[in-house]
């Protein structure tokens, strides 16, 4: 009987926790509402070039990616005056753990469960209204950096990791990437080939329709890079080359099939 009451009682958490975040995620992707994206900074390095470089960062250091969002949705036909804002929170002492990539379902579901909890200890008593979704943007020096790991966004608990560079030259492709997670948490999908990186045709393409195909002049921001030839993609060094394709659009609620 005892094990039979606490299999039911961790059901019904399951359930609340399943119901919370479909409400979340439909609230979201409304687009007749703002959605509020909260950047907390992390130092990936422990250096003091980084820390000078997090001093100089406000909400208008994102103001491209609000102006993106913007000018996409108008494109789909909303006229939601800001479908995106972008508010610069405090910055986070500890760097989240990294996810497991190759792990099983088990660690990756660990992992997305653990994330949740760390998310909510960090930024829980920051004393601002709690944001739709929570950016963790970690910056490293670009000079003996290492490979920095890739990004991830989390649609369940509507959480980003952005890996970055602590550079005012790379604000561009980190709006980028930043965007590019915001967009996973929302529920769209990479259209690239993670074993190469360029992007799947068409949906991966800005532009699949262009003849010639290639070169691509734009990218499409879940595709991730403009595609030049078969084998050469370049990652975008600024929103004014990206768009949100038709299938994307179509995941996060902004058009409709």
């Amino acid at each position: 009987m005892f094990r039979l009451i606490r299999i039911t009682i961790l059901l019904y958490v399951l359930l609340c926790v399943a119901l919370a975040s479909y409400v979340t995620r439909s609230v979201a992707s409304d687009w007749n509402r703002t959605l509020w994206v909260a950047v907390y900074p992390i130092n990936g390095d422990n250096s003091a070039a980084t820390t000078e470089f997090i001093a100089t960062l406000s909400d208008e250091s994102f103001d491209d990616i609000e102006a993106f969002f913007k000018r996409e949705a108008t494109r789909y036909g909303w006229s939601t005056r800001e479908p995106v804002h972008i508010h610069l929170s405090h910055v986070v002492a500890a760097k989240p753990t990294s996810p497991p990539f190759d792990g099983n379902l088990l660690e990756r579901v660990w992992w997305s469960l653990s994330m949740r909890w760390w998310s909510f200890r960090v930024t829980h008593d920051d004393g601002a209204p709690t944001p739709d979704v929570k950016a963790f943007l970690v910056l490293y020096q670009p000079d003996g950096a290492p490979q920095l790991e890739s990004s991830v966004g989390l649609q369940k608990g509507m959480i980003s990791v952005v890996n970055g560079y602590a550079d005012r030259r790379a604000r561009g492709s980190n709006n980028v990437i930043l965007a590019h997670e915001v967009m996973h948490t929302l529920g769209a999908s990479d259209k690239y080939d993670p074993r190469t990186n360029l992007p799947v045709f068409p949906h991966g393409f800005a532009e699949p329709e262009r003849k010639p195909l290639l070169p691509q002049r734009r990218a499409e921001l879940m595709g991730g890079r403009i595609p030049i030839d078969e084998t050469t993609a370049t990652i975008p060094r600024s929103l004014q080359s990206v768009v949100i394709g038709p299938a994307s659009a179509l995941e996060i609620g902004l058009s409709e099939p």
